[in-house]
């Protein structure tokens, strides 16, 4: 999915060399305000970042927070519309809908607030996320439901939701997040001490994400014990977060899961496994409860993975959007992610990198005024080059930074314009690689676009002499494919198959 660039924006992001974007500044202040306004409300929990320490966590609101209402402070129904719409919509289907629904039944049923009531809406989003509103609203993304690997795994998912809203974490939130703000402003308008009321704002900021990282420690420990007095198994919370550790690694390049953000929501992966495998071994050894393996898989067969046709597929090296009707192809060894705002692109070490977005083009402005509005660094003197791509207008340029160097093009197709950067790590000009990849870009005819299809999860019973290299050779995904294969079924390096039970694998 392909966003508009802001004039001015930067496409180094937070760190040296990091392309990246955002929406146009107007835009930028509704989308803070109102993701603020909902952020106090939702508790989102699937996320993943590397930490060491394991405290247990006991969330407590300062008495002197302001008061606001529990169950009470929820979201409209427009609220929830908009929250699904941001999602892709409510994804359908049955078999996997009625299952969640099931599950979380049989774990309000353990909880010590029996009498509440969930529901719970499927999300039509690649992204592995689930999230809880203090209403008793669930949401789970169509993502998720492909990493889970068993029923237990998902019960995990949902019973820390749920812990979430039974402990009123979103109001404990709000109301420190009020105090805070109360605090910083009083000291800086009523007290006229501006600069004393910046500091506290900025404490508190960190007081906030320490509080909400509290939270997630919490509702790990209260949503394993529900876990198991639901009959499930209670190790299948650590097993859904090694899965969820290896794909951000993979995602990462790395194998393994990115450094926190100082001001992260949520304590780092590893703290959380280490939690959730004290709290299962207090439930009873490995064993207790089922995990309905069989049943789950199930559920998901069948189930879309990955992008949806309308927002553009990656297809190996390959990405086409049918909505915009384009295509281009990258160069060897760099690997692709369509995300919301923009195509990005790196090679396994990190050394090279590429964003491909869509920017706005005023009336009246030339495509060199385009570029040099859309970033942010100086453009080198006498590199700009007006030229044809693929039988449009197009000017590229060059821009070097310390540690970076950037090739930039604008290239106007009809009436949209598209940008296009390469960054190599060094002095590097990465000239060649940057052509090719510009040159191929390319528009794309009805015939093709009507041909796509979504990829699918299949699920297929191994025989014996099946293997995961086997299986994994047809897994129709850009890269790794035993490894992804491993993750998706939450089988460990040099595991063996087991005949007779059923595997997933990505298929068109």
């Amino acid at each position: 999915m392909l966003g508009t660039m802001a004039r001015g924006s930067s496409t180094r992001g937070g760190s040296a060399g990091h392309p990246g974007g955002g929406a146009p500044a107007g835009n930028r202040a509704r989308t803070a305000a109102g993701l603020l306004l909902l952020s106090a409300l939702l508790s989102g929990c699937i996320g993943d970042q590397t930490g060491t320490t394991l405290q247990p966590a006991v969330v407590r609101v300062p008495p002197e927070a302001p008061r606001v209402t529990g169950r009470e402070r929820s979201a409209t129904d427009a609220d929830h519309a908009k929250l699904v719409a941001s999602f892709g919509g409510e994804y359908r289907a049955p078999a996997a809908l009625k299952l969640l629904t099931e599950v979380t039944d049989r774990l309000v049923r353990a909880t010590d607030r029996p009498e509440e009531t969930y529901a719970v809406t499927l999300l039509d989003s690649p992204v592995i996320n689930a999230f809880a509103l203090p209403s008793g609203r669930l949401y789970v993304t169509r993502g998720l439901l492909a990493l889970a690997s068993d029923t237990s795994e998902i019960a995990a998912v949902l019973s820390h939701e749920i812990a979430h809203v039974t402990l009123r974490h979103a109001t404990a939130r709000t109301e420190l997040a009020l105090r805070s703000q109360l605090v910083s402003k009083v000291v800086a308008d009523v007290l006229n001490d501006p600069v004393t009321g910046a500091q506290l704002q900025s404490q508190s900021k960190f007081a906030l994400a320490r509080f909400s990282r509290d939270q997630e420690l919490e509702a790990d420990g209260v949503g394993v014990k529900t876990l198991a007095r639901a009959g499930y198994d209670p190790f299948g919370a650590g097993r859904f977060l090694r899965s969820l550790s290896r794909t951000t690694g993979m995602k990462t390049g790395t194998g393994q899961a990115g450094e926190p953000d100082m001001l992260a929501t949520h304590p780092g992966t590893q703290e959380r496994i280490t939690l959730v495998t004290r709290a299962a071994r207090l439930m009873g050894a490995p064993g207790l409860g089922v995990d309905e393996r069989a049943r789950y898989l199930a559920a998901v067969d069948g189930i879309a993975y990955g992008d949806n046709p309308g927002d553009g597929l990656v297809r190996g090296r390959r990405f086409l959007h049918p909505g915009l009707g384009i295509a281009f192809e990258v160069p060897d060894g760099f690997t692709i992610e369509n995300t919301r705002n923009a195509v990005l692109g790196t090679t396994p070490e990190g050394s090279r990198r590429l964003l491909f977005d869509q920017v706005e083009n005023p009336a009246g402005q030339g495509l060199e005024e385009v570029l040099k509005a859309t970033w942010n660094d100086a453009v080198e003197a006498g590199s700009t080059e007006s030229r044809t791509i693929g039988g449009n207008p197009a000017v590229t340029a060059l821009s070097g930074g310390k540690d970076w160097t950037f090739r930039l093009a604008a290239i106007r197709m009809g009436d949209t314009t598209f940008r296009m950067i390469m960054a190599a790590k060094g002095a590097t000009d990465p000239d060649a690689a940057f052509r090719r990849w510009t040159e191929s870009l390319a528009a794309v005819g009805a015939a093709e676009t009507q041909s796509l299809r979504p990829l699918r999860l299949q699920v297929v019973t191994a025989t014996a002499a099946d293997t995961v290299e086997g299986l994994a050779h047809r897994m129709l995904v850009p890269d790794r494919a035993a490894d992804r294969f491993l993750v998706l079924n939450g089988l460990e390096r040099g595991a063996a198959l087991r005949a007779g039970q059923g595997y997933k694998v990505v298929v068109e």
